[in-house]
């Protein structure tokens, strides 16, 4: 939307003829469309007036500058610094938007975690991932919602999260993959080092301008009981349903809604998602092929290692970062690794 590079006078060109649109008769009366557009320019606006306002800024700090200099008036010192970390930290924000210009990167996202082999410790780890992203999307102010869940004694064999705002996909995106905890089990009486494995997959939630071409016969709709907590309804009818698309062998289910019908509406949008996914990952790979760089993300190709024991330590593989305050990060201190993805892509 957005194109690779920033073109502030081709944004506003696109605000402008977008707001133009809106003043168009009948524009209000397909309600769902004229929200997107409005949605649209909104978006469009945030990504050029923070740079006006990081320029009056600027500006501002040379005014005070060159006064400071003029009177010798070494009391505006403290005063500059404060506006220059300021400017300085929505300038680093607004470089990272610059970065998400893909076409579903300004997306909500679902984000599922598998637990891997491993049993009790496995679960936990999974458990541990989950909070670790919910607890990331709380700070930014992002609403969220468990789509799916299968409890385990330990924790949890997998989870499906919604995670709604603007570039929650364009931000996640890049913390798909095997994720691995090193660490001394809590569940192991002798106090031995256990590794532990969870594979995390991220995926955009579309709106209906972009289209995927799921034919129904290529569906299987299976409905069941739902296992999880959810009182005594959840527990006396098949609501949940599950639905394999059978071209591509991918299994997609959803449980959370109180209703059959809005459980199989929740279940096709995660089906929808996936397969846009994969037919994005499809061209990637190709031209990776082409390059001969491509490497699959499979179990023993980990992206991220947390290391609990013998010391304490987070190294992203990829990027090569490392961050010793490992609780932050599992308290959903993720921005440093988000980024560090998103510069080296």
């Amino acid at each position: 939307m957005f194109g690779g590079v920033f073109d502030p006078d081709s944004i506003n060109k696109k605000v402008a003829e977008k707001e133009a649109a809106t003043t168009a008769p009948g524009f209000w009366d397909n309600q769902e469309k004229a929200q997107r557009v409005m949605n649209d320019i909104k978006l469009l606006k945030g990504r050029v007036e923070p740079w006006k306002e990081l320029i009056a800024a600027v500006n501002d700090m040379e005014a005070l500058y060159e006064l400071g200099e003029e009177s010798k008036d070494e009391s505006v010192e403290p005063e500059l610094r404060q506006m220059y970390e300021d400017a300085k930290a929505k300038f680093d924000n607004q470089s990272i938007l610059n970065l998400l210009s893909g076409e579903v990167d300004r997306s909500s996202a679902f984000l599922t975690i598998h637990s891997g082999a491993g049993g009790t410790e496995a679960e936990d780890w999974a458990y541990m991932l989950s909070r670790m992203y919910i607890r990331w999307a709380e700070r930014r102010g992002f609403k969220m919602e468990t789509v799916d869940m299968l409890e385990a004694e330990g924790g949890i064999k997998s989870i499906t999260l919604q995670i709604n705002g603007d570039y929650v996909y364009g931000y996640l995106k890049g913390e798909a993959g095997i994720h691995r905890l090193v660490r001394i089990s809590p569940f192991d009486a002798n106090a031995r080092r256990h590794t532990s494995f969870s594979s995390v997959f991220v995926f955009p939630v579309l709106d209906d301008t972009i289209k995927v071409d799921i034919r129904p016969e290529d569906l299987r709709v299976d409905t069941y009981r739902s296992g999880g907590k959810g009182g005594q309804h959840v527990n006396k009818t098949d609501s949940a349903v599950r639905i394999t698309h059978l071209p591509t062998g991918i299994v997609v289910q959803c449980q959370n809604e109180r209703s059959q019908h809005a459980n199989r509406l929740c279940a096709m949008k995660i089906l929808t998602a996936k397969l846009y996914d994969l037919k994005q990952k499809e061209v990637e790979n190709n031209l990776q092929n082409l390059k001969g760089e491509y490497k699959e993300i499979a179990w023993g190709s980990q992206i991220r290692t947390y290391t609990l024991n013998p010391f304490n330590l987070i190294k992203d593989h990829r990027t090569n970062l490392e961050e010793g305050n490992v609780q932050a990060v599992l308290d959903g201190d993720l921005d440093d690794f988000i980024y560090a993805r998103l510069h080296q892509k």
